[in-house]
């Protein structure tokens, strides 16, 4: 699909974007809502956990990895949504090379494409696992960085980089740290292999797929024994999204203040439901959502695994405005389950 096909009555405000990682949960959602928001979408990915059916319709496809976005930009971009990256923990420990090569090594190589076409606007997919273990809760983004796996050193590391980039050439960026996404957008939803988040594991035992779901430790200091986490529903994530981007196209008036990231200037925003859930709310909200059995077995705790890991996200909400609507769980919850229930078994999304 050429450009000119793309949006056929565009916002009058509406830009033209690059997202790497689109055919991904999180990119494919922030995609379409660009789209519904009346912009120009490229997604770029490699589709090595994506899939092109999660590309929205409407988005120009490039099949190709974060490397390669030097020959998708030019200088008719208004800016970049990067979520192309490895993400799972386990795997990178076992292989830390792969961790540093992509997301850190991919992320060089995007910065300075954008440089060469003149594109100054990046919003980057971060995460909370750039804080290991908090001293404190909930945790706010002047927290003590001290990952303790290479996929949350390997996303420090690109933040690291991206100030540099601002510093030094004037780039404006907006990092956004997730702590838990969940549920899903219409047929944009969850479904990894191997999965290891709560929710769709939850699910998958509602289904019956699995057998019944581990209960890593019952005697954290919490108030019923289980880790606590936060939950963010992925539609309230992808606004956050437009909501960077629109800081930093919008804020020309020369004035510092709420909605406003100016060229040269990285702004980093947690984003959460502010709220805590234990692996014990999770799995009975499950039940309740689906009407079906969800067995528990006990398991020890996991090494690492902090009781409660739960967000501030007062500065997102100060500086871009951003007002998550959708923190109840058993929303979060319902919207995963008819997901699950209606794409399992086809080509879904990751």
């Amino acid at each position: 699909m050429t450009a000119s096909q793309r949006g056929a009555n565009p916002a009058p405000n509406s830009g033209k974007y690059l997202v790497t990682g689109g055919a991904g949960y999180v990119g494919s959602v922030v995609a379409a809502h660009l789209l519904e928001a009346g912009h120009s979408v490229t997604v770029l990915d490699d589709l090595s956990t994506g899939f092109r059916e999660a590309v929205p319709e409407g988005a120009e496809f490039v099949e190709g990895r974060v490397q390669d976005a030097g020959r998708v930009l030019d200088a008719s971009y208004d800016g970049v949504l990067h979520f192309a990256a490895h993400s799972q923990v386990g795997e990178s420990v076992q292989d830390p090379a792969k961790y540093w090569r992509n997301n850190v090594g991919g992320s060089i190589e995007l910065l300075g494409a954008m440089r060469e076409a003149g594109v100054r606007r990046l919003v980057f997919s971060s995460t909370a696992a750039t804080y290991g273990e908090p001293l404190r809760t909930p945790i706010t983004e002047d927290a003590f960085e001290a990952p303790t796996n290479p996929y949350g050193a390997s996303k420090l590391a690109v933040d690291h980089m991206i100030s540099g980039e601002c510093r030094a050439h004037g780039l404006a960026a907006v990092s956004l740290r997730y702590f838990n996404v969940a549920g899903a957008y219409g047929r944009y939803g969850e479904r990894h292999d191997p999965e290891s988040h709560l929710i769709p594991i939850v699910l998958q035992v509602a289904q019956g797929r699995r057998e019944a779901v581990s209960v890593f430790g019952d005697d954290y200091p919490t108030p019923d024994g289980t880790c606590v986490r936060d939950y963010i529903h992925v539609a309230d994530l992808a606004e956050a999204h437009l909501l960077a981007m629109t800081a930093m196209t919008g804020g020309d008036s020369g004035e510092s203040g709420p909605g406003e990231v100016p060229p040269g200037t990285h702004l980093i925003c947690n984003l959460g439901n502010g709220n805590g859930f234990s692996v014990r709310e999770v799995i009975e909200t499950v039940r309740k959502v689906t009407g079906h059995p969800v067995p528990e077995t006990p398991a020890p705790r996991r090494e690492g695994d902090p009781a409660a890991l739960v967000a501030s996200a007062e500065r997102a909400i100060n500086s871009l405005g951003w007002h998550p609507s959708r923190t109840d769980l058993a929303e979060i919850v319902d919207d995963a389950w008819d997901f699950t229930q209606r794409y399992t078994g086809q080509a879904g999304t990751s």
